[in-house]
């Protein structure tokens, strides 16, 4: 009597003393037979649930688009970014993030203790306990922003990243609008 795959692996013996040949199998017989494709990497999965998360996905794609648009058309909204910045203790955490909002050059500043930073400075790998500023503001602030915190930080270099903001709440957006300067 041949014995299927499928009956091997259903057996008790095999989940219970073979789980990571199990799981080998799972992965070459399942894999090998690929044929839905899973996203725009190339990669795929032979799941009977791949297409629903496939749509999913793909639609994700399409409401980001949407709300990109939208954004950008919407004369309550101008253009926003999200800027991190690390600072060395709470103290200039709460003394830079206050003047940065009262000097509208951000809506709001996020505080976020205890972040463990690992870097290369001067040639040698650094940890340090840092507090992370999550700071909302204007695309168009960037620069005075960065000059800000350049004449008020205490590192030589201190970090200063921004990613744009593509889409979300209209009403936070159009206040963090209002919360800040023009230029």
């Amino acid at each position: 009597m041949a014995l299927t795959v499928s009956a091997i692996a259903s057996s008790n013996l095999f989940r219970r003393k073979f789980p990571i040949v199990g799981a080998f199998c799972v992965l070459t017989f399942g894999l090998s037979n690929l044929s839905v494709p899973f996203t725009n990497t190339g990669f795929a999965h032979s799941l009977p649930f791949a297409p629903l998360l496939r749509s999913k996905l793909s639609g994700e794609r399409r409401s980001t688009s949407v709300s990109r648009i939208r954004m950008e058309a919407n004369s309550k909204i101008v253009p926003s970014i999200v800027v991190y910045v690390t600072v060395p203790n709470k103290e200039l955490g709460k003394k830079l993030a206050g003047s940065i909002v009262k000097e509208k050059l951000a809506a709001c500043v996020n505080r976020v203790p205890g972040v463990e930073s690992v870097y290369e400075w001067q040639g040698e790998v650094q940890t340090d306990s840092e507090e992370l500023l999550i700071i909302k503001t204007r695309e168009s602030l960037l620069e005075a922003l960065t000059e800000h915190v350049k004449a008020n930080h205490e590192y030589d270099v201190p970090e200063v990243i921004a990613m744009p903001i593509v889409g979300g709440s209209p009403q936070y957006l159009e206040w963090l609008k209002n919360s800040t300067r023009d230029e």
